[in-house]
């Protein structure tokens, strides 16, 4: 049977559906959205081939057990260019205007990074700090000025307690103004599940405890800040370190002031993931908003979604990973592929008056 098309009701859907994600303009008379996007991406060990002696770089020189060398970083190089360049795209071309790094060797990497011919344009800055983890790899941040005033960063030592040889990621807060409105992004690469989940879960407690300390410092003074924490956090959003320690919530709703959103939550509960491992899904990437984004009792700035950026060409195609992020090293062998994580990223929105 054929049913006839109510056009005030497409119309009407389509007109919602426009306020919700445009850049800068809308067509609707009434209101004007902004909308801009962040992201966070474990780039799979961005090593340059130089050695670093205060670290252990080993595998990815010339000489080393993967024979990195300029052929094979030059690659990594445009790949991870070509998917940063296309992150949020469905709304935004160009990059997101803000995005978090794990697994990066220094600054160095960075520079070229920015510098590639795909995100040269989008005239991306960058806050780094050098880390104490043994393998040599930091978190970072790039920025597009033009978007995101970074006004104040520094890193925070994770410790353990009775521990002296523990070392790992800092974790790298940045304060800025997007778009003229205060907010402070928090670049997280809590510590693995070496040794096992069980046994090394400890650690990951101690760096849940160390994020939400920095949140609640900020928070605690200024009520309803906006906050993202960000980063591969080697943990589900389902785990103690998450629900039980940083205290994220699986809803929107009913949220105190200095309280945080885990839009992973659901992700997750639907079965999509950041990466794989023995024939399942985790999501270790996750963005935990806090309140002031959600509630915006203040206006400005509002989280809008949260999604995973698993496009087709980042998937493995065949063999014993198929249908696994398609990464660059396999046990050691250069596959040429991309991250073993996916990216993940939000959609922000304002009114504009």
């Amino acid at each position: 049977m054929h049913y006839p098309i109510n056009r005030n009701f497409l119309f009407l859907s389509l007109f919602i559906f426009s306020l919700t994600f445009i850049h800068n303009s809308t067509f609707a008379q009434e209101k004007k959205i902004k909308v801009t996007c962040i992201a966070f991406y474990n780039l799979e060990n961005l090593y340059d081939t130089i050695d670093s002696p205060d670290t252990d770089d080993a595998e990815f020189l010339p000489t080393g057990p993967n024979t990195w060398n300029t052929e094979k970083y030059m690659l990594k190089l445009d790949h991870m260019s070509e998917v940063i360049s296309q992150i949020g795209d469905e709304q935004l071309k160009g990059g997101p205007a803000i995005i978090g790094f794990s697994e990066i060797e220094n600054r160095g990497v960075l520079e070229d990074l920015i510098n590639t011919p795909r995100l040269k344009k989008s005239g991306y800055a960058i806050v780094h700090y050098d880390s104490p983890d043994l393998r040599g790899v930091d978190v970072a941040l790039i920025y597009k000025p033009s978007v995101f005033k970074v006004e104040k960063s520094y890193p925070v030592r994770l410790t353990l307690a009775g521990d002296t040889a523990f070392r790992s990621r800092d974790q790298l807060v940045v304060k800025g103004l997007l778009d003229g409105e205060p907010l402070t992004i928090i670049v997280n690469h809590w510590p693995s599940r070496r040794g096992g989940e069980a046994r090394s879960a400890p650690k990951r407690a101690a760096a849940a405890n160390l994020s939400r300390a920095i949140a609640d410092s900020i928070c605690n003074v200024t009520p309803n800040s906006k906050i993202i924490v960000m980063g591969d956090l080697n943990d589900d959003p389902i785990d103690k370190s998450l629900v039980k320690v940083f205290k994220a919530k699986g809803k929107a709703e009913n949220l105190a002031p200095c309280d945080f959103f885990n839009p992973g939550y659901k992700l997750f509960k639907d079965g999509i993931g950041s990466l794989a491992y023995r024939d399942s899904w985790n999501l270790f990437d996750q963005t935990l908003i806090s309140a002031g984004l959600i509630n915006n009792v203040n206006g400005g700035w509002k989280f809008a979604v949260a999604k995973v950026y698993n496009k087709n060409y980042l998937t493995q195609k065949d063999g014993a990973f198929k249908g696994y992020p398609f990464r660059t090293m396999v046990g050691g062998v250069f596959i040429g592929g991309y991250s073993d994580h996916f990216p993940v990223y939000v959609f922000l929105t304002k009114e504009v008056k």
